[in-house]
Parts: structure tokens; sequence; C-alpha cells
């Protein structure tokens, strides 16, 4: 078995209150007073108070725009070229900032042997591990992979191929970072897409530290995995490249199909790892929306306040794609190792393209 030791956030330097953006998206997206009504209802809806971005110009007048020219129909628009500057020049420093913060008082950055670095939102050979091992002065030895296009469970991914490694190296200490710079992908045409993508989506990164279940620093157990793919669900999120950034497809019948198949795919999961629902003390839920949180609790019947650091996670840092689920473990894992011996289980889930549902079992000592 391995376990997580601990877990490191951080996120760019611009807070844009759910308003301010709005005001930006009505400038982009709004032609008729019916549409700026909508959008309003739209981002009232959301349940999103703050996002952050690499990107000042959300919630600043025009004149004082860094990244969009300052015309009415964004001409010249940002090339996929430019968004990759922005990209490589912004992600490895916030990057090495999430993995301080998980590393403080744990760890030396020289311990560390393997590093998975998780993105959809830039891509490059040499990439960003390559550019976190330089900022952090790791060893030239230290073993990388890197995870690439995979969205908003890959995270959960990372953490899979982290315990493969630690059951196999019982020395390993694996470092995952995720680190998505999603708002640098805006896209004007007003399509239902990216009026849903320019709503949701945020900047952020989260590190974890994997370990074998031989080192004594205290952690959460990672008892097992499962994933299964929704075939019918393909077209309903998907994420793709173009020549003017990555462009996401977000249906709205994604909560519709997770509150068809969740219950059953939940009970799988679960049994996979020799668990009931009964047994699960705490929810770690990728809030990829507030539609999808409801459909969640609904579906699994759950009561009230099961899934509130999820809702917590959306409310102060919207959808993050993969480091998202590390802010909402992040929130739970003080009252998890704080359990007075008692053996308590989580139960977490990500989603993505595909649709793609993966998950895992944690628990605590007995």
């Amino acid at each position: 078995m391995s376990k997580i030791i601990a877990i490191g956030t951080a996120v760019p330097a611009f807070r844009h209150n759910q308003q301010d953006i709005l005001q930006f998206m009505q400038l982009i997206y709004s032609y008729t007073e019916a549409d700026k009504r909508r959008l309003r209802f739209l981002y009232h809806q959301s349940h999103i108070d703050t996002r952050y971005s690499v990107i000042p110009d959300y919630s600043r007048p025009v004149p004082e725009w860094k990244f969009y020219p300052h015309t009415e129909n964004l001409e010249p628009f940002p090339s996929l070229e430019q968004r990759m500057i922005w990209y490589h020049k912004y992600a490895p420093q916030l990057s090495v900032n999430a993995i301080r913060d998980c590393l403080d008082g744990k760890l030396t950055q020289a311990e560390i042997t393997h590093l998975i670095t998780v993105s959809c939102t830039g891509m490059s050979a040499p990439g960003l591990d390559l550019q976190v091992m330089e900022l952090l002065d790791l060893p030239r030895h230290t073993v990388r992979s890197s995870i690439n296009f995979m969205g908003c469970y890959a995270g959960i991914h990372a953490l899979k191929m982290a315990d493969a490694i630690c059951k196999t190296e019982k020395q390993a200490k694996v470092l995952i970072v995720c680190t998505e710079l999603c708002t640098i992908h805006f896209q004007r045409e007003p399509t239902v897409d990216n009026i849903a993508s320019s709503l949701l989506f945020a900047d952020g990164c989260a590190a974890a530290l994997i370990t074998s279940d031989d080192n004594p620093l205290k952690g959460l157990h990672i008892d097992g995995f499962y994933s299964e793919v929704i075939p019918k669900g393909k077209k309903d999120m998907a994420w793709e490249i173009s020549s003017t950034g990555f462009l996401m497809t977000l249906s709205s019948y994604i909560p519709d199909l997770l509150e068809e198949d969740f219950t059953q795919f939940t009970n799988r999961a679960l049994a996979n790892t020799g668990v009931t629902k009964a047994d699960i003390s705490h929810w770690c839920i990728h809030p990829g929306g507030k539609k999808i949180l409801e459909a969640i609790h609904k579906t699994l019947s759950l009561q009230n306040g099961e899934l509130q650091a999820s809702h917590d996670v959306l409310q102060q840092y919207g959808n993050m794609s993969s480091p998202t689920i590390f802010f909402v473990l992040k929130k739970i894992m003080p009252a998890l190792l704080h359990a007075n011996n008692r053996k308590e289980h989580i139960f977490g889930a990500a989603f993505g393209p595909g649709l793609t549902m993966e998950t895992f079992v944690a628990s605590t000592n007995s």
C-alpha cells in the first residue's frame, strides 16, 4: 500500500469576483438586453464567488488589459502560440509554489525520487516536468512522467501511477503536480460550450506527496482505484486543440448522465475495494459544476453537508480541472488525520472526457 502524506495548493495572483467576470463576458457575448439577462441568470446560478487567473483582464477596464487587444471584437484574437507563451511564463512558477506548500516540513526537495506532472492546458517538449526540475534543483536522476490532455480526472490517474510506483519501489517518494491555466483558452464565439466554459473554469495548481506505507510520516492510506467510461457521454465532454486555443465541449446533459449511472458505478467502485457506502465517512467529489454536485447528492441519497468541501472549492475557486480534486481533498484531510484512531474511509471521484469516471478509496489508520 501507499499513502498520501501532504497536499499543497497555489493560485495565480489575480483573484476575480464572479460578478466582475460577468461584466467582461457581457462585453464580449451580449448583443442584446436579453443576452445580458441570460448571462446574469447563469452567473447568479453558478454558485461561484471568485476565480483565479494568470490574466488580469477579466476584472479590469479595457485600457488596462494585458492579454487581449483593446478592440471591441478582440482582434487580432490571441493565437494558440500566444496562449502557450503565457502558459510557459506562468505554469512553472505556479507549480513550484504548490510543491513548496506541499513539502513544507515534510521532505526536502532532494529526497524526491519521482515527479509526475499533469496538465491539459499547455504542452511542449521539453515541458513542464523539466522546467519544474530546474526551478526546484531536483536531482538529474529524478524519474519523471507527464500526464497530458486527460482533463478533470487526470489527478486521480496520477495518484494511481504514484501508488503503483510506491508499491514496487518501497523507498520512492513521488511528487504529483497538477497545473492548469484554463482561462488562457477563452473563446469569443457565443456558443453554448464557450459560455459554459467561461462561466466555470479557472486557473490553479495542486501538488501531492505519495510514499509507501513504510514511511514513518503520517498519511492517508490509498486502498484502491476504479474507473469506467460511459460511452454514450463521449460527445458530451471533450477537449480539443484549435488555432485559437483549446476548445471545451461541456454538455448540459452531463448531470443527467451522472444521476442516471453514478449510484451503480459507485457501488462497483466500492465493492472493488471491499467497502460499502455505509463505510464512507467523507466524500471527495470533483466540483465540475453546481448541477453536477446536485446530481450526485441526489443519486447517492446523501444528507446535508457531505459534499460541503466540494461546494466550498467551487464557490471559492471555480473548476480548475485536474487540481480541483486535490483542493477538495486538502480541505478534508485534516479531519481524517485527526480521527482519534477511528478507521475512516474517504471516497473520491472525478469526471472528464470520454465520459470517463475515475475514483479512489482511502482510509485512516484503524
